[in-house]
Formats: structure tokens, sequence, C-alpha cells
């Protein structure tokens, strides 16, 4: 059984898992996160139209469309079905009457200031949530600064609420210390408003929906995969696009796992996006020996897509670091729910940045999983966790965070007895519709 009750202005979910309960069904998950808020970003500097079809209907794209739409862009109401972007052109966006709210959505932030600081001799304001105001910024703001902007903040410019003044800014070659895309696209989406060419170089490869989707709108981009470098030119003209936005291969992730750990389950989701910069989970699944199968490749709209099929599989422990973290860093939550049940002791790391998400992921999951009876240690860039054992109910909770309160209802789903996480509602953020989806295929 499981249901959910309201706790104050919050929800809990309880979930009481029968023994013998198994997963069978198909699955419609939303669309991407990422491409979802680069589509509007891109469409509202764009000339012209842009349609979008699939966009992710949670928290964080209405925050970037709220955010554009209050510098001028035309927004038609968020739907899945069509959204409609009239675009003001590059370098036309104007300046706000009042502070942009980033919500919960360090893509916003951090993707939207590279934009704000190119736009000369207009002021910004860009706040967010409590979470939002205490993450980092100054791995953006930094390279920011370099190319020319003006940018204030807390502590020293490295946190909400900040505040831009817009410059005229100047090409860099920068080399980032971190594989990020927000990192990335930032300064790619500056150098948009530069004369010359801005180079971003990566110590590995991150996501690279902005380089496809700047080719896609007009930009020129070339991109340098034996050095993980992408460079962009300066005052292309970018062309409104019709954007199909497939599934999310992070919200997949969760059925993915779930198929694997769960006796007697079949599993098959629909659409789902598998560019090779985002795969990273399926290697990771794969090294554990999961039964999954891709089904009806193709592209759509420049992106490789394709329906998963998983089966229930005895998991093995595997080393999950270096380049491959990059490729499923929103991942490693569900992946420590699947390690639990690998035979075998599973070792992530090179995942610190995981500290500094929407709560502190490793810290957040190595407590719930012990409390839920899991032998996990937590290491300064990641877990050790040794599987083959069981797990019980436990009071848990999601701090807000979307990926945590996700992954542990999936655990929960094989604890013996009742758990409860609070604050379950943040999955809204990129899955609205998880815990409905769940039930339906839930069979006992």
């Amino acid at each position: 059984m499981i249901n959910l009750q309201p706790v104050d202005r919050h929800q809990s979910l309880t979930v009481n898992s029968p023994a013998d309960v198994s997963l069978q069904g198909t699955l419609q998950i939303p669309g991407d996160k990422s491409i979802s808020h680069r589509a509007l970003m891109l469409g509202a500097l764009a000339e012209g139209e842009t349609t979008i079809r699939g966009l992710l209907l949670g928290e964080d794209p209405r925050s970037t469309a709220a955010c554009f739409t209050a510098m001028g862009a035309q927004i038609s109401e968020l739907n899945t079905e069509l959204v409609t972007v009239t675009g003001i052109g590059l370098g036309q966006l104007q300046e706000p009457v009042s502070i942009l709210d980033a919500g919960n959505s360090g893509t916003t932030m951090r993707l939207m200031l590279g934009i704000l600081a190119s736009h000369p001799d207009r002021f910004f304001t860009v706040t967010g949530d409590d979470s939002l105001r205490s993450r980092p910024m100054s791995r953006v703001v930094n390279p920011l600064t370099e190319m020319g902007s003006q940018i204030w903040g807390r502590r020293n410019n490295s946190l909400a609420p900040l505040a831009v003044r817009g410059r005229e800014l100047q090409p860099i070659q920068y080399h980032s210390p971190i594989a990020s895309a927000q990192v990335k696209s930032a300064i790619l989406l500056a150098g948009l408003m530069t004369y010359g060419r801005t180079t971003v170089t990566e110590p590995a490869l991150s996501r690279d929906h902005s380089e496809r989707m700047l080719r896609a709108f007009g930009a020129h981009i070339e991109v340098d995969p034996e050095t993980n470098s992408a460079t962009v030119t300066g005052y292309p003209t970018l062309v409104g696009q019709q954007v199909i936005v497939p599934g999310d291969i992070s919200s997949a992730a969760f059925w993915l796992v779930a198929g694997a750990i769960v006796p007697g389950s079949e599993l098959y989701i629909e659409n789902v996006g598998v560019n090779p910069t985002r795969t990273g989970i399926l290697v990771a699944l794969e090294l554990m020996g999961a039964d999954i199968t891709l089904e009806n490749q193709r592209e759509v709209a420049g992106e490789p897509v394709a329906d998963l099929r998983v089966k229930h599989s005895n998991l093995k422990a595997c080393e999950i670091s270096g380049d491959l973290i990059p490729r499923l860093i929103d991942e490693i939550p569900i992946l420590a729910v699947a390690a639990v049940f690998a035979k075998g002791t599973t070792i992530i790391k090179d995942a610190a940045e995981l500290r500094v998400k929407e709560s502190d992921r490793l810290q957040v999951m190595a407590a719930a999983l012990t409390k839920m009876g899991a032998n996990i240690t937590e290491l300064p860039d990641g877990l050790e966790i040794t599987g083959g054992g069981s797990l019980i109910g436990a009071e848990l909770d999601s701090f807000t965070d979307h990926r945590i309160a996700m992954s542990l209802a999936i655990a929960s789903v094989m604890a013996k007895g009742k758990t409860t996480i609070a604050r379950a509602e943040a999955a809204s953020i990129s899955y609205p519709t998880f815990f409905d989806s769940l039930r339906s295929i839930i069979k006992s």
C-alpha cells in the first residue's frame, strides 16, 4: 500500500510494501529537465517563434519561464503538448522591474548569469529559495568576471542574491577545474555576445545539450572531443526552432534501478533521451549486471532517443568513479540504492560535487540508508556500500531534495515494514507525477 498523507504544509510519503511485491508496466517519463531549460532560454533569445513539445512541467522550468517572461519574452502557458516562445532577439532582454527568482533551480541561475552579464547597461538581481541561496555560484561568477562582468553577492560574490550589471564582455579561453555543464553553458552563453571566440575546456566531458541546441538555433559551435573543449563564435543570428524534448534519463534512472532490484519485475520506459553524455547510468548498471535493453533507437530533433526495458537481475558490486561521474552525477543517489542490493562492496568516488547540490547528497543518502539498515560508509568524495543485505522501514527526510525523495521511495519498496519520507513533495521539482507512476506499477 502506498499513500500520501499531509503533514503540516508538507507531504510525507508512507510506504507499507508487501513481501511479494513486484513492478510491472509501461511508463512515460517527464521531459528532460536540462533540454527544457535550454529550449526556453534560447527561444527567448532567438528571433521569431520557438515551439516546444514535451516540456517538463516541473517547478524548475517554470522558474526559467517566469524569469525570461519578466525580461520581455512571450511564453505561452506551460504544458506538455505545445509551448510557444516568441523571442526578442540576442541582446534585447529588458531590464526587469523586480528581482528574478530562480526558485530551486541551479541551472536557471547559473546559465542565466552568463546571459545577463553580457547585456550591456542593464541591471539585474537574481535570487532563489533557501537551498539555492546556499549553493556556490563562484564557479560561474569567477570566469564571467574574467570576461569583464560585474557581479556582486554575499560571501565575496559567491552566494545569491546576486546583482549583475551587464557589460560588453571579452572572449576568453577558460580551463574549468570541474566538469560541469552549468559552468560550460554559462560561459558559452556569455560568449554569444562577445566579439571573437570563447572556449571552455573541461577535465572530463560533461553533458552537451547546450552545444547541440545552440547549433540548432544557428550559433557557430566547435567541439573538440580530444581536449573536452567547446568554442562559440560571438554574435550569431539565433532563429526560433521546433524543439521536441525527449524523456529525461535522470528520471528514468529510478525505474531502471527499481526494475533491477525488485524480484519478478519488468518495466518498459518509453521515449528516453540517450545522449552519450548522459548515459553513465546505463554504463554503471551494466557493470553491476543489470538486465537492460535499448529498443527502437532513433534520433529526435538532434537528440538520440530509445525505449528502455529492464528486468530484475542479481546485481554485483562495482566501482563508479573518474570520467564516468560527470555522465551520472544526478543518478548517484539512486545508484546507491542499487548498490545496497548488489553482492559485494560498491565504491563511488570522485563525486564531491554532490555535497553542493540541493542537499549534501552523500551525507543525506548515507544517513538515510544507514537508518534503514544498510552497510554504508560516507567517504569525503563518495560512498562505500556493502550490499547483499536487506532494508527495514524508517522515518526519513528528503531535505526538500527531489532526487533524494525519489531514491528513498524506491528503497522503501524493498524495505520490511513502514517507511515515512518527510517532505516527499520535493519530487515535483523534476517529476510531478512520480508517486502516481509508482502506485501504477506496483503489483502484489
